[in-house]
C-alpha cells in the first residue's frame, strides 16, 4: 500500500514493515520488538543473517532506554544529532537480539528528517535498514522505493534524497567504522 504520512500515523504497525524516507536514503523498517518484521526485512533484504540492523528513535529520552550511554556518544550525540550520524554503543534489555543478532551492542540514530522524525515520535523506536538488496546500491528516489510496494505492507509517499547513507561510528572503541554523510573529527571529540 502507497500511503501520505498522515495516513500511516493513523495505522496500526503492528508486524508491518513500512518504507520511509530518512535523512539520507530511503530505509525499511518495523516496530522494535515485532520478531516477524524483523525476519521479514531479512528476507527482503537478503541480508546475512549475521549482520544487525540499527535503531532509529525520535529523542534522548527513547535514546536513553535503547542504550547505555557513554562520554563519547554524549559528545557525537550533542554535535551531530538529530542527523545521518549511526552510533554503536552497548544495548539495554529494551532491545531485542532478533534486531542485534545478538550482539550486546546496536546503532542508534535520530534521524533530522520529517518524516522519519514523525513516524517515531508516533510509534517509537523502529529497527531499520537501508532499503536495497544486500550489496547493492542504496534507494535514493521515491520512484525506486515504491519497486518495493509488493514486499512490504506500507511505502510512505515521500521525494528524491541526496545520499550518502549515514555515517558509521563504534562509540566504545572511538572509530569511524562506514564514512558516511557526516564526518567525524575525532580530535573534537572528548
Amino acid at each position: 500500500m502507497e500511503i501520505g504520512l498522515n495516513d500511516l500515523l493513523k495505522k496500526d504497525l503492528r508486524d508491518e514493515v513500512i518504507v520511509f524516507q530518512t535523512d539520507t536514503v530511503y530505509g525499511v523498517g518495523c516496530l522494535l520488538d515485532s520478531a516477524e518484521g524483523v525476519e521479514r526485512i531479512f528476507r527482503l533484504k537478503r541480508r546475512e543473517r549475521s549482520k544487525p540492523l540499527a535503531v532509529l528513535c525520535s529523542d534522548r529520552e527513547s535514546l536513553e532506554t535503547l542504550v547505555r550511554l557513554n562520554p563519547t556518544l554524549d559528545a557525537l550525540a550533542r554535535m551531530h544529532w538529530p542527523g545521518p550520524l549511526t552510533c554503536i554503543a552497548e544495548k539495554t534489555e529494551r532491545v531485542p537480539d532478533t534486531v542485534t543478532r545478538g550482539l550486546r551492542t546496536v546503532g542508534v540514530r535520530i534521524p533530522a528528517d520529517a518524516t522519519a522524525s514523525a513516524i517515531l515520535r508516533r510509534f517509537g523506536p523502529m529497527a531499520v535498514t537501508s532499503l536495497n538488496l544486500s550489496g547493492e546500491d542504496e534507494v535514493l528516489t521515491y520512484e525506486n522505493a515504491r519497486q518495493f510496494l509488493a514486499e512490504v505492507d506500507v511505502v510512505v509517499k515521500g521525494g528524491d534524497l541526496s545520499g550518502p547513507a549515514s555515517t558509521v561510528v563504534d562509540t566504545i572503541h572511538r572509530k569511524t567504522l562506514r564514512e558516511g554523510a557526516v564526518d567525524v573529527d575525532w580530535s573534537r571529540v572528548r
